[in-house]
C-alpha cells in the first residue's frame, strides 16, 4: 500500500485497516512457523505496512493537537 493511498483514507478507515493488517500479520507468523511461507518477503512488507499506516495516523493526531 502507498502512502498516497493511506492518506486518501478516513481516520476509521485507517484505525481499521490497522486492525486487520495486525491480525493478517499475526497469522502469517504462525503460519509461518507450522510451514514455511512461499515468500517469507511478505511477513516484511506487512510490518512496513503497519508502519505507514501507524505513522499518518500518528501524524493527523498530531496536525489534530496543534490546531
Amino acid at each position: 500500500m502507498k502512502i498516497s493511498e493511506i492518506r486518501e483514507l478516513s481516520t476509521p478507515d485507517l484505525l481499521e485497516r490497522i486492525d486487520t493488517e495486525k491480525t493478517m500479520l499475526v497469522r502469517m507468523k504462525m503460519n509461518h512457523a507450522i510451514t514455511p511461507l512461499d515468500n517469507p518477503q511478505k511477513i516484511k512488507q506487512v510490518k512496513l505496512t503497519i508502519a505507514r499506516l501507524l505513522t499518518e495516523l500518528r501524524a493527523r493526531e498530531s496536525k489534530q493537537n496543534t490546531n
